[in-house]
């Protein structure tokens, strides 16, 4: 993969999955620490489905990096790493999924909404990322 390099980055990754979770969370974590310095791990939490609740339930995670990649470098290897993962994209966007890998802090700047919306994701982010603003 070309990846453009923008100095020392700092980013925080949302990780869910609840497609035969326990083996994707080990399957993203080494491909993780293949590619990216990890700073700080989250440890997994099981949450309920958020959207549509017929499904199993999702195990969460977060890990926060450094990276020379620039911003959008990452977010394509995101995207690539849950396609090789076993992700399918369907019409429903809170649908069951192997792999959902989501940017949720880029250089100390909160990137989704989400992280102050659900508090699963707060407390994940804060455990890698105690700078956090408060909500």
């Amino acid at each position: 993969m070309n990846t453009p390099k923008s100095g020392i980055n700092e980013a925080v990754v949302g990780i869910g999955s609840n497609i035969r979770p326990r083996r994707h969370f080990r399957r993203v974590r080494r491909l993780i620490k293949k590619n990216f310095h990890v700073a700080a791990e989250s440890r997994p939490i099981k949450t309920k489905p958020v959207g549509f609740e017929d499904q199993p339930d999702f195990l969460n995670g977060a890990v926060r990096i450094r990276t020379e990649w620039d911003r959008d470098a990452l977010i394509r290897w995101m995207k690539q790493t849950e396609h090789k993962l076993g992700r399918v994209r369907t019409e429903n966007p809170f649908g069951p999924r192997t792999m959902d890998l989501d940017l949720l802090v880029w250089n100390g700047m909160v990137m989704d909404r989400d992280v102050f919306d659900r508090e699963f994701l707060y407390v994940l982010v804060k455990n890698v990322w105690p700078n956090l603003p408060e909500k």
